[in-house]
């Protein structure tokens, strides 16, 4: 994990601000791709893959009422923080990125895409789209 972690900072490092700002319109027509298993908006809800709501700057692998893969766990433990960045890596091939993710979805090849879907998932979320702190976890939901 420290290798990811590392990883993580030189390529964070190397790329900077290199990802473009994405249109978030059409990044609701890329999130199609991943509507079968995440949800994002009010009322969302865990399906197959956790809810997106609230994802940048929080923890990989610590959404609340989600079992995720002891390999997404043990890299967020590791230090990784969904950013811009960090989601630009993994949405491009998930299961290289986070080796033994439960993830199936094969990734996305078109940068546009990428940067579209970012900005999508940026209006779910209050913190900014480079946050490297973790953000706070999120209360339970009242019953």
């Amino acid at each position: 994990m420290k290798v990811l972690a590392l990883g993580l900072v030189v390529s964070a490092l190397l790329t900077g601000s290199a990802f473009a700002q994405g249109d978030a319109a059409a990044g609701a027509n890329v999130f199609k791709k991943c509507a079968s298993c995440h949800a994002v908006g009010e009322g969302a809800k865990n399906k197959v893959g956790p809810e997106l709501n609230e994802l940048f700057g929080r923890v990989a692998g610590t959404a609340p009422d989600f079992k995720y893969s002891q390999a997404m766990t043990d890299a967020g433990a590791g230090g990784l923080v969904w950013s811009s960045e960090t989601l630009h890596q993994f949405l491009t091939k998930p299961k290289d990125f986070v080796k033994g993710t439960k993830m199936s979805f094969p990734g996305l090849k078109e940068q546009a895409d990428l940067d579209n879907i970012v900005a999508y998932l940026q209006t779910f979320s209050t913190a900014p789209a480079d946050a490297a702190a973790p953000a706070e976890p999120a209360a339970p939901a009242a019953q």
